[in-house]
């Protein structure tokens, strides 16, 4: 059974937009952002490369190969 909240909305606990920190809930339609102004900004970090992962798989650590790389 879903929980709901004190407004009727179905949802677990909220969550912080990870732009302006506002709160949002699981259920929403832009989660886990607040707002499409927030999805944007975040793509916008992405695509000039504000954001990176630390570390890029090599194949040797890909998973289902042999030792052999084939």
């Amino acid at each position: 059974m879903a929980r709901r909240r004190i407004d009727g909305r179905a949802g677990g606990p909220a969550m912080k937009c990870p732009i302006c920190k506002k709160e949002v809930q699981p259920d929403d339609p832009e989660a886990p952002f607040c707002s499409e102004r927030c999805r944007i900004i975040d793509l916008g970090n992405w695509a000039s490369e504000k954001y990176a992962i630390s570390t890029p798989l090599r194949p040797e650590e890909l998973p289902g190969q042999d030792d052999d790389g084939e």
